[in-house]
């Protein structure tokens, strides 16, 4: 926590133009507000940009100022000096209201990257904003929140959860994640693991993949929403993980013991004994995993359900983008009209499976209108139909098996539809829809879309990016023998 200090005036300060500009604003206010009971000549005369101009010119100039800043840095010998007014730092921080209240000159001290936007810190304080860039944002939420700005901390905050998907030459997600869970705040903390997760090959492949902490890590490989190609990618970028941290043993070995390995191929395994310099390591970890996913490989599923309770998540898929879990799907001009598309995915994640596909059906449906909004007859004139209006109708996804096969027993099919959106010139997924075997479709997909606006965020070059992805799941039909 930085340090305040400060020395009593000589004598007592005018409040000066600070409290005649503030008089103003206040009088401005309330004229917009005022009620003029339908009076036609009535009009709001508004010069309050003109009165925010001369609010920084107040500071800039420092006329009438009452009271000084001095913010003093290790990384500069003289303390940046600002002449400033009293009344106006008091109402926005109850800090600086505290610390002026018996003292007009007042010392703080602040770490360089701090004391480095005091200036547009105090700006916001006359004039309610100010225009931070990415790696600014950390500084700028720690100085709104020890001097207790809430508007700014909360304005801070939001621009953190918007400006997720921008892009910066070292990344800025991981160390946003790594400030949220420092200050506590669940909704930014929350924001980012769903980011992180959701676009993690592009992550993985980035400077900041090896800034993510043990716990941080941790919390990513226990998700079975992760997005990316394969859980043999994920081990890749774990093992280059492993290999720069070098963690304590149990650290290593409980990442380690995250990895999916079921749903890794035998052959892929098999390299991995003999190549994985961090596998063998640790060998000794995770030898009972490796077993069991040879195992899993080995016999059918229902046979080695019998024995191993397959209701677990090492054997649950997570959203891998290769081509034998699912397909991508680019609609153009999907306001237009109904489209539907065929594929086909392994019917699991077993090696005994492998030779096995289902077909999948796909009709979209930009339109679709629920039962109480389609069109009726009228009683009460004939012939009447109710009229309907395009907007009425909302997108719609179902996805159907094109067959039925004994194969099917003991496994369902958990369906997930993940939506591209172009954010700060990156196509990365922002929206991802998943339900069950249960049901043909998600009963809110693209409920809030509108389609019918090429400007839409859900649209890149008027066309929608959908990437479907089917995550078979197996069941223990007979209970596991203890």
């Amino acid at each position: 926590m930085a340090r305040l200090t400060g020395t009593r005036p000589g004598a007592t300060r005018r409040w000066g133009c600070a409290a005649a500009f503030l008089l103003l604003l206040l009088t401005v206010q309330a004229a917009q507000k005022a009620d003029f009971s339908g009076d036609s000549t009535a009009a709001t005369i508004n010069h309050s940009l003109t009165l925010l101009q001369r609010l920084q010119e107040l500071l800039q100039n420092g006329n009438g100022s009452d009271s000084v800043l001095r913010v003093r840095s290790a990384a500069s010998d003289e303390p940046k000096v600002f002449h400033t007014h009293q009344l106006l730092l008091s109402l926005q921080s109850e800090v600086f209201e505290s610390l002026l209240r018996n003292q007009s000159v007042v010392t703080l001290h602040e770490p360089p990257e701090t004391a480095a936007l005091f200036e547009k810190f105090i700006r916001y304080l006359y004039c309610g904003g100010v225009s931070i860039l990415l790696h600014q944002a950390i500084p700028m939420h720690q100085l709104a929140s020890k001097y207790r700005v809430w508007g700014l901390q909360r304005g801070v905050a939001e621009y953190m959860r918007t400006h997720l998907a921008s892009e910066s030459s070292q990344g800025h997600v991981v160390g946003w994640y790594h400030y949220a869970v420092r200050v506590g705040d669940a909704a930014l903390q929350e924001s980012c693991l769903q980011f992180l997760a959701w676009n993690l090959s592009a992550v993985l492949g980035s400077a900041e993949w090896g800034s993510v902490s043990v716990e941080l890590l941790l919390l990513l490989l226990e998700r079975s929403d992760l997005v990316l190609h394969s859980e043999l990618e994920l081990y890749t970028a774990v093992e280059g993980w492993l290999s720069r941290r070098q963690p304590e043993a149990p650290v290593a070995e409980r990442v380690l013991r995250a990895i999916r390995y079921p749903m890794i191929a035998p052959s892929q395994l098999f390299r991995l004994q003999a190549q994985s310099a961090v596998l063998a390591r640790h060998r000794g970890a995770v030898q009972d995993l490796l077993f069991q996913a040879f195992q899993f490989h080995a016999a059918s599923p229902l046979h080695f359900a019998k024995y191993f309770d397959v209701n677990c998540s090492m054997f649950l898929p997570r959203n891998y983008l290769a081509p034998s879990w699912g397909s991508q799907w680019v609609i153009t001009n999907p306001a237009r009209d109904d489209r539907s598309t065929s594929f086909q995915t392994q019917l699991g994640p077993s090696s005994h499976d492998a030779g096995k596909r289902v077909t999948w059906n796909v009709l979209f449906s930009p339109r679709w209108l629920p039962v109480s909004l389609r069109p009726v007859y009228s009683d009460s004139v004939a012939g009447a139909i109710q009229p309907v209006r395009i907007e009425d109708g909302r997108p719609r996804l179902v996805i159907t098996p094109a067959m039925s096969s004994p194969d099917f027993a003991g496994v369902s099919f958990q369906k997930t539809v993940l939506v591209g959106v172009r954010q700060q010139g990156r196509v990365l997924v922002k929206h991802a829809y998943s339900f069950h075997q249960s049901s043909d479709e998600a009963a809110d997909f693209l409920a809030h879309a509108d389609l019918q606006k090429r400007t839409s965020e859900y649209l890149i070059d008027n066309s929608l990016h959908l990437h479907i992805i089917i995550k078979p799941v197996y069941h223990s039909l007979i209970k596991v023998k203890k």
